[in-house]
């Protein structure tokens, strides 16, 4: 048999049954009206900001990162628990906005902005993060013809990476951010336009487990603020750190120390230098705060055996978690945290891999693992579904549709 990843903390069982939120996952079914179905723990959320706001130092922000998951009564929960919103894409600025969130409280990332995103940005004052020195140049003649001041920081390429990060966003060339040497021309450039420059978004890399990678990261991050700050000649006002917190996914995957990581990231601002003495910084998750908070529940239509083997065949799919398949960013497939949500207490009693409805051998979500007897009529639930899956995944492929949502 294959492992399964790990079960996230903070589920239990009710009558043998998966429960989230302290409802039993059949009786969540019944609510949404139909499988497959997204359920977001709110009290799992709200727990995972209090950990971060207790372990972080308390000038630090807290940024979410709207792309990990968009869902809008989870956005309204948000408005009270983070400090900013992190968006990349005008839907998500027409997202936010519909939540009720003070642009202020906003800023816009990703390469490839569009000129009707950029002008509908500068014209609510949200912060844009700039790009590459043509968004600029761009962002400051739309900013001209709308008569505003544009709120505009510089998104910088660092010269280093996230060691051991799932997805690399610095260190050599890259389609994101200003590389470091031309960035200072760039804010100088921004500053004679009369533009209010709202600092640097410096992030670089993503899905870190090692507390003393991502320590190691933030020190050189807030090295390469000062150093471009002293170059520009102005104060820096905001240091956006990125985040790169990761969760586990896979056998032996192990929480992040999240204890190390605000240690020494209070040692880092106890000692900086001047030029960042007034600096506001902020730490951007999403995948983090939402993430384990997550499980996508499907029903098994089918039980059949080929060739000796066991396949549970359910009606949800990559079409809904391309991750937990395989084939979003893993060179290797490995199992995601599955477990049968409506005997969930049962021990285990075969082989089996859990497939999904679609007309691929790429869909699967969990290969050869091993789980109680299941029988059609069963619900499966796939863990740490809270991020990068109703909104990454190919909805309509095969004309399939979206997952039910529910926050909880």
């Amino acid at each position: 048999m294959k492992p399964l990843g790990p079960i996230p903390a903070g589920y239990g069982a009710i009558d043998g049954e998966l429960a989230v939120a302290g409802r039993k996952a059949s009786e969540l079914v019944e609510q949404a009206g139909r499988t497959p179905l997204f359920v977001y723990s709110r009290e799992l959320v709200e727990q995972r900001v209090a950990d971060l706001r207790a372990a972080l130092p308390e000038r630090v922000a807290l940024h979410y990162a709207v792309k990990a998951n968009p869902f809008a009564p989870l956005l309204a929960a948000m408005t009270g628990l983070v400090d900013g919103f992190d968006i990349a894409s005008g839907g998500e600025l027409e997202m936010v906005r519909a939540a009720g969130i003070d642009p202020a409280r906003i800023s816009f990332a990703g390469p490839g902005k569009r000129d009707a995103e950029l002008e509908a940005a500068i014209a609510a004052r949200v912060t844009l993060n700039l790009e590459s020195e043509g968004e600029a140049a761009r962002a400051l003649t739309l900013a001209d013809r709308l008569g505003v001041v544009p709120k505009l920081a510089v998104r910088v390429n660092p010269d280093f990476d996230l060691k051991g990060s799932g997805m690399k966003m610095g260190g050599g060339a890259k389609p994101f951010g200003v590389d470091a040497e031309r960035v200072p021309a760039l804010v100088r450039t921004i500053l004679g336009a009369g533009a209010d420059w709202q600092g640097f978004h410096i992030f670089a890399g993503s899905q870190a487990l090692d507390a003393a990678a991502i320590a190691d990261t933030q020190a050189q991050t807030i090295a390469l603020a000062a150093r471009l700050s002293r170059e520009v000649g102005q104060p820096l006002a905001k240091c956006n750190l990125g985040g790169g917190f990761g969760i586990p996914y896979f056998p032996g995957d192990v929480p992040l120390d999240l204890a190390a990581v605000g240690a020494a990231l209070g040692e880092r601002l106890a000692q900086l230098p001047a030029d960042l003495a007034e600096t506001r910084f902020c730490i951007e998750l999403g995948r983090y705060l939402v993430g384990e908070a997550g499980v996508y529940l499907t029903r098994i239509v089918d039980r059949k055996v080929s060739h000796g083997e066991t396949y549970l065949v359910t009606d949800g799919g990559l079409h809904h978690q391309l991750a937990a398949s395989g084939n979003f960013g893993t060179v290797v497939r490995r199992n995601y945290p599955v477990a049968i949500a409506n005997r969930f207490d049962a021990p285990v009693e075969e082989e089996a891999s859990v497939v999904g409805c679609l007309c691929t051998p790429l869909d699967r979500l969990a290969d050869k693992a091993g789980f109680p007897r299941a029988e059609v009529g069963d619900l499966v639930a796939v863990f740490c579904a809270g991020a990068y899956g109703a909104s990454a995944s190919p909805a309509m492929f095969l004309g399939q549709g979206p997952a039910a949502e529910l926050l909880v």
